[in-house]
């Protein structure tokens, strides 16, 4: 795992500063609160704020919320020391409110987890409603200027394969009869919890529903084909695809991720869902077989054995309502995407 010494990840971070250059002035001398934040996304938006604080004497402090503050600081130590970010350790669905006044709230804490979900569903909406219950909470007791939810694609359940994106506007959903539907149903019902604190307490709540993702921080041991793709190239194995390969998706990297989700905290229109990933598809097969392609060649092969997934059909976001309310677009190709994420991890190029 690599560090700031990176020049790849310092490039995104220089990338991430010059594209929210409008955003910075809303939070001088903001407070937040920060659930999920020492995950995949947490990370990036922990550096982005810590470099941003750094060149722009914001005087921005961020207090984080985690199961455990000492396996960050393994993590990430320079994230962990910076004297503008505080860690509390605490469980997202009964965590003690912490002293002091709050601007802004992200609430990006989820156990987005195959395994739960699979073996422990009740676990897995119970985290999802309760947590994001106990943050809106927290943000009307604070007076919390304004929220960023982070919820998901997934509120929309099977895409239907002719429906090559789906916009927001689209009403499909899970189905509430599937246990293996309770990461998305959960996620859905917490979108109702935004509308209700909204209009109950006047609670200003921008939705990020978040696709696929790339970049550093991403594991690549956990379900994530992607990144379990990258893991084998690296190593110089042969790509494996359990599946038939015919299931589609697409992949954001993590620093335009960023980039969007600054913006909606700032500037999105309270209430107002968007869609955060790439709009452009791709079939498992061909991920495998480009990741092979970037990574070295390693060849990739297709078992076709049944699809055990929750969403074996198309998982691909139509991106139009964010590019035109807020001028933000993908910037990062995909096989980009996926050098830098192998170059994080240790891969030394080809």
């Amino acid at each position: 795992m690599q560090t700031m010494t990176n020049w790849h990840f310092a490039q995104d971070i220089d990338f991430i500063l010059g594209a929210t250059e409008d955003v910075w002035p809303a939070l001088r001398g903001a407070r937040l609160f920060i659930t999920g934040g020492t995950g995949f996304i947490g990370c990036w938006l922990l550096e982005s704020l810590r470099h941003a604080d750094q060149r722009h004497k914001l005087g921005v402090q961020a207090t984080v919320l985690t199961r455990d503050p000492h396996a960050f600081r393994r993590k990430a130590p320079h994230l962990a020391d910076y004297p503008g970010f505080s860690f509390i350790a605490g469980d997202v669905c009964n965590f003690e409110t912490p002293p002091g006044e709050f601007t802004h709230l992200i609430h990006a804490a989820t156990d987005a987890s195959a395994d739960l979900n699979e073996n422990d569903p009740r676990r897995m909406f119970d985290t999802v409603l309760q947590g994001t219950r106990r943050a809106l909470d927290f943000a009307v007791e604070k007076a919390v200027d304004r929220v960023l939810f982070l919820s998901s694609g997934a509120v929309y359940g099977q895409q239907p394969w002719e429906m090559e994106r789906v916009a927001e506007s689209w009403t499909g959903a899970p189905s509430c009869v599937d246990a293996r539907a309770a990461y998305a149903e959960g996620k859905r019902a917490a979108e109702m919890l935004c509308a209700i604190y909204q209009k109950q307490f006047g609670v200003k709540i921008a939705i990020a529903r978040i696709f696929a993702l790339l970049g550093p921080y991403l594991s690549l041991d956990i379900h994530f084909a992607a990144g379990n793709f990258i893991r084998d190239a690296m190593q110089g194995k042969s790509i494996t695809v359990n599946g038939n390969g015919l299931p589609c998706r697409s992949y954001l990297y993590a620093s335009d991720l960023t980039v969007w989700l600054w913006h909606m905290l700032v500037r999105a229109e309270p209430g107002k869902p968007y869609n955060v990933g790439s709009d452009i598809s791709i079939s498992v097969r061909e991920l495998a077989e480009t990741v092979s392609d970037t990574l070295g060649n390693v060849g990739c092969r297709v078992l076709g054995a049944p699809d055990q997934g929750w969403n074996l059909g198309r998982y691909v976001p139509d991106t139009s309502l964010i590019g035109r309310d807020l001028g933000l677009h993908q910037t990062v190709g995909l096989n980009e995407a996926i050098r830098r994420t192998a170059l994080w991890h240790g891969w030394k190029g080809k």
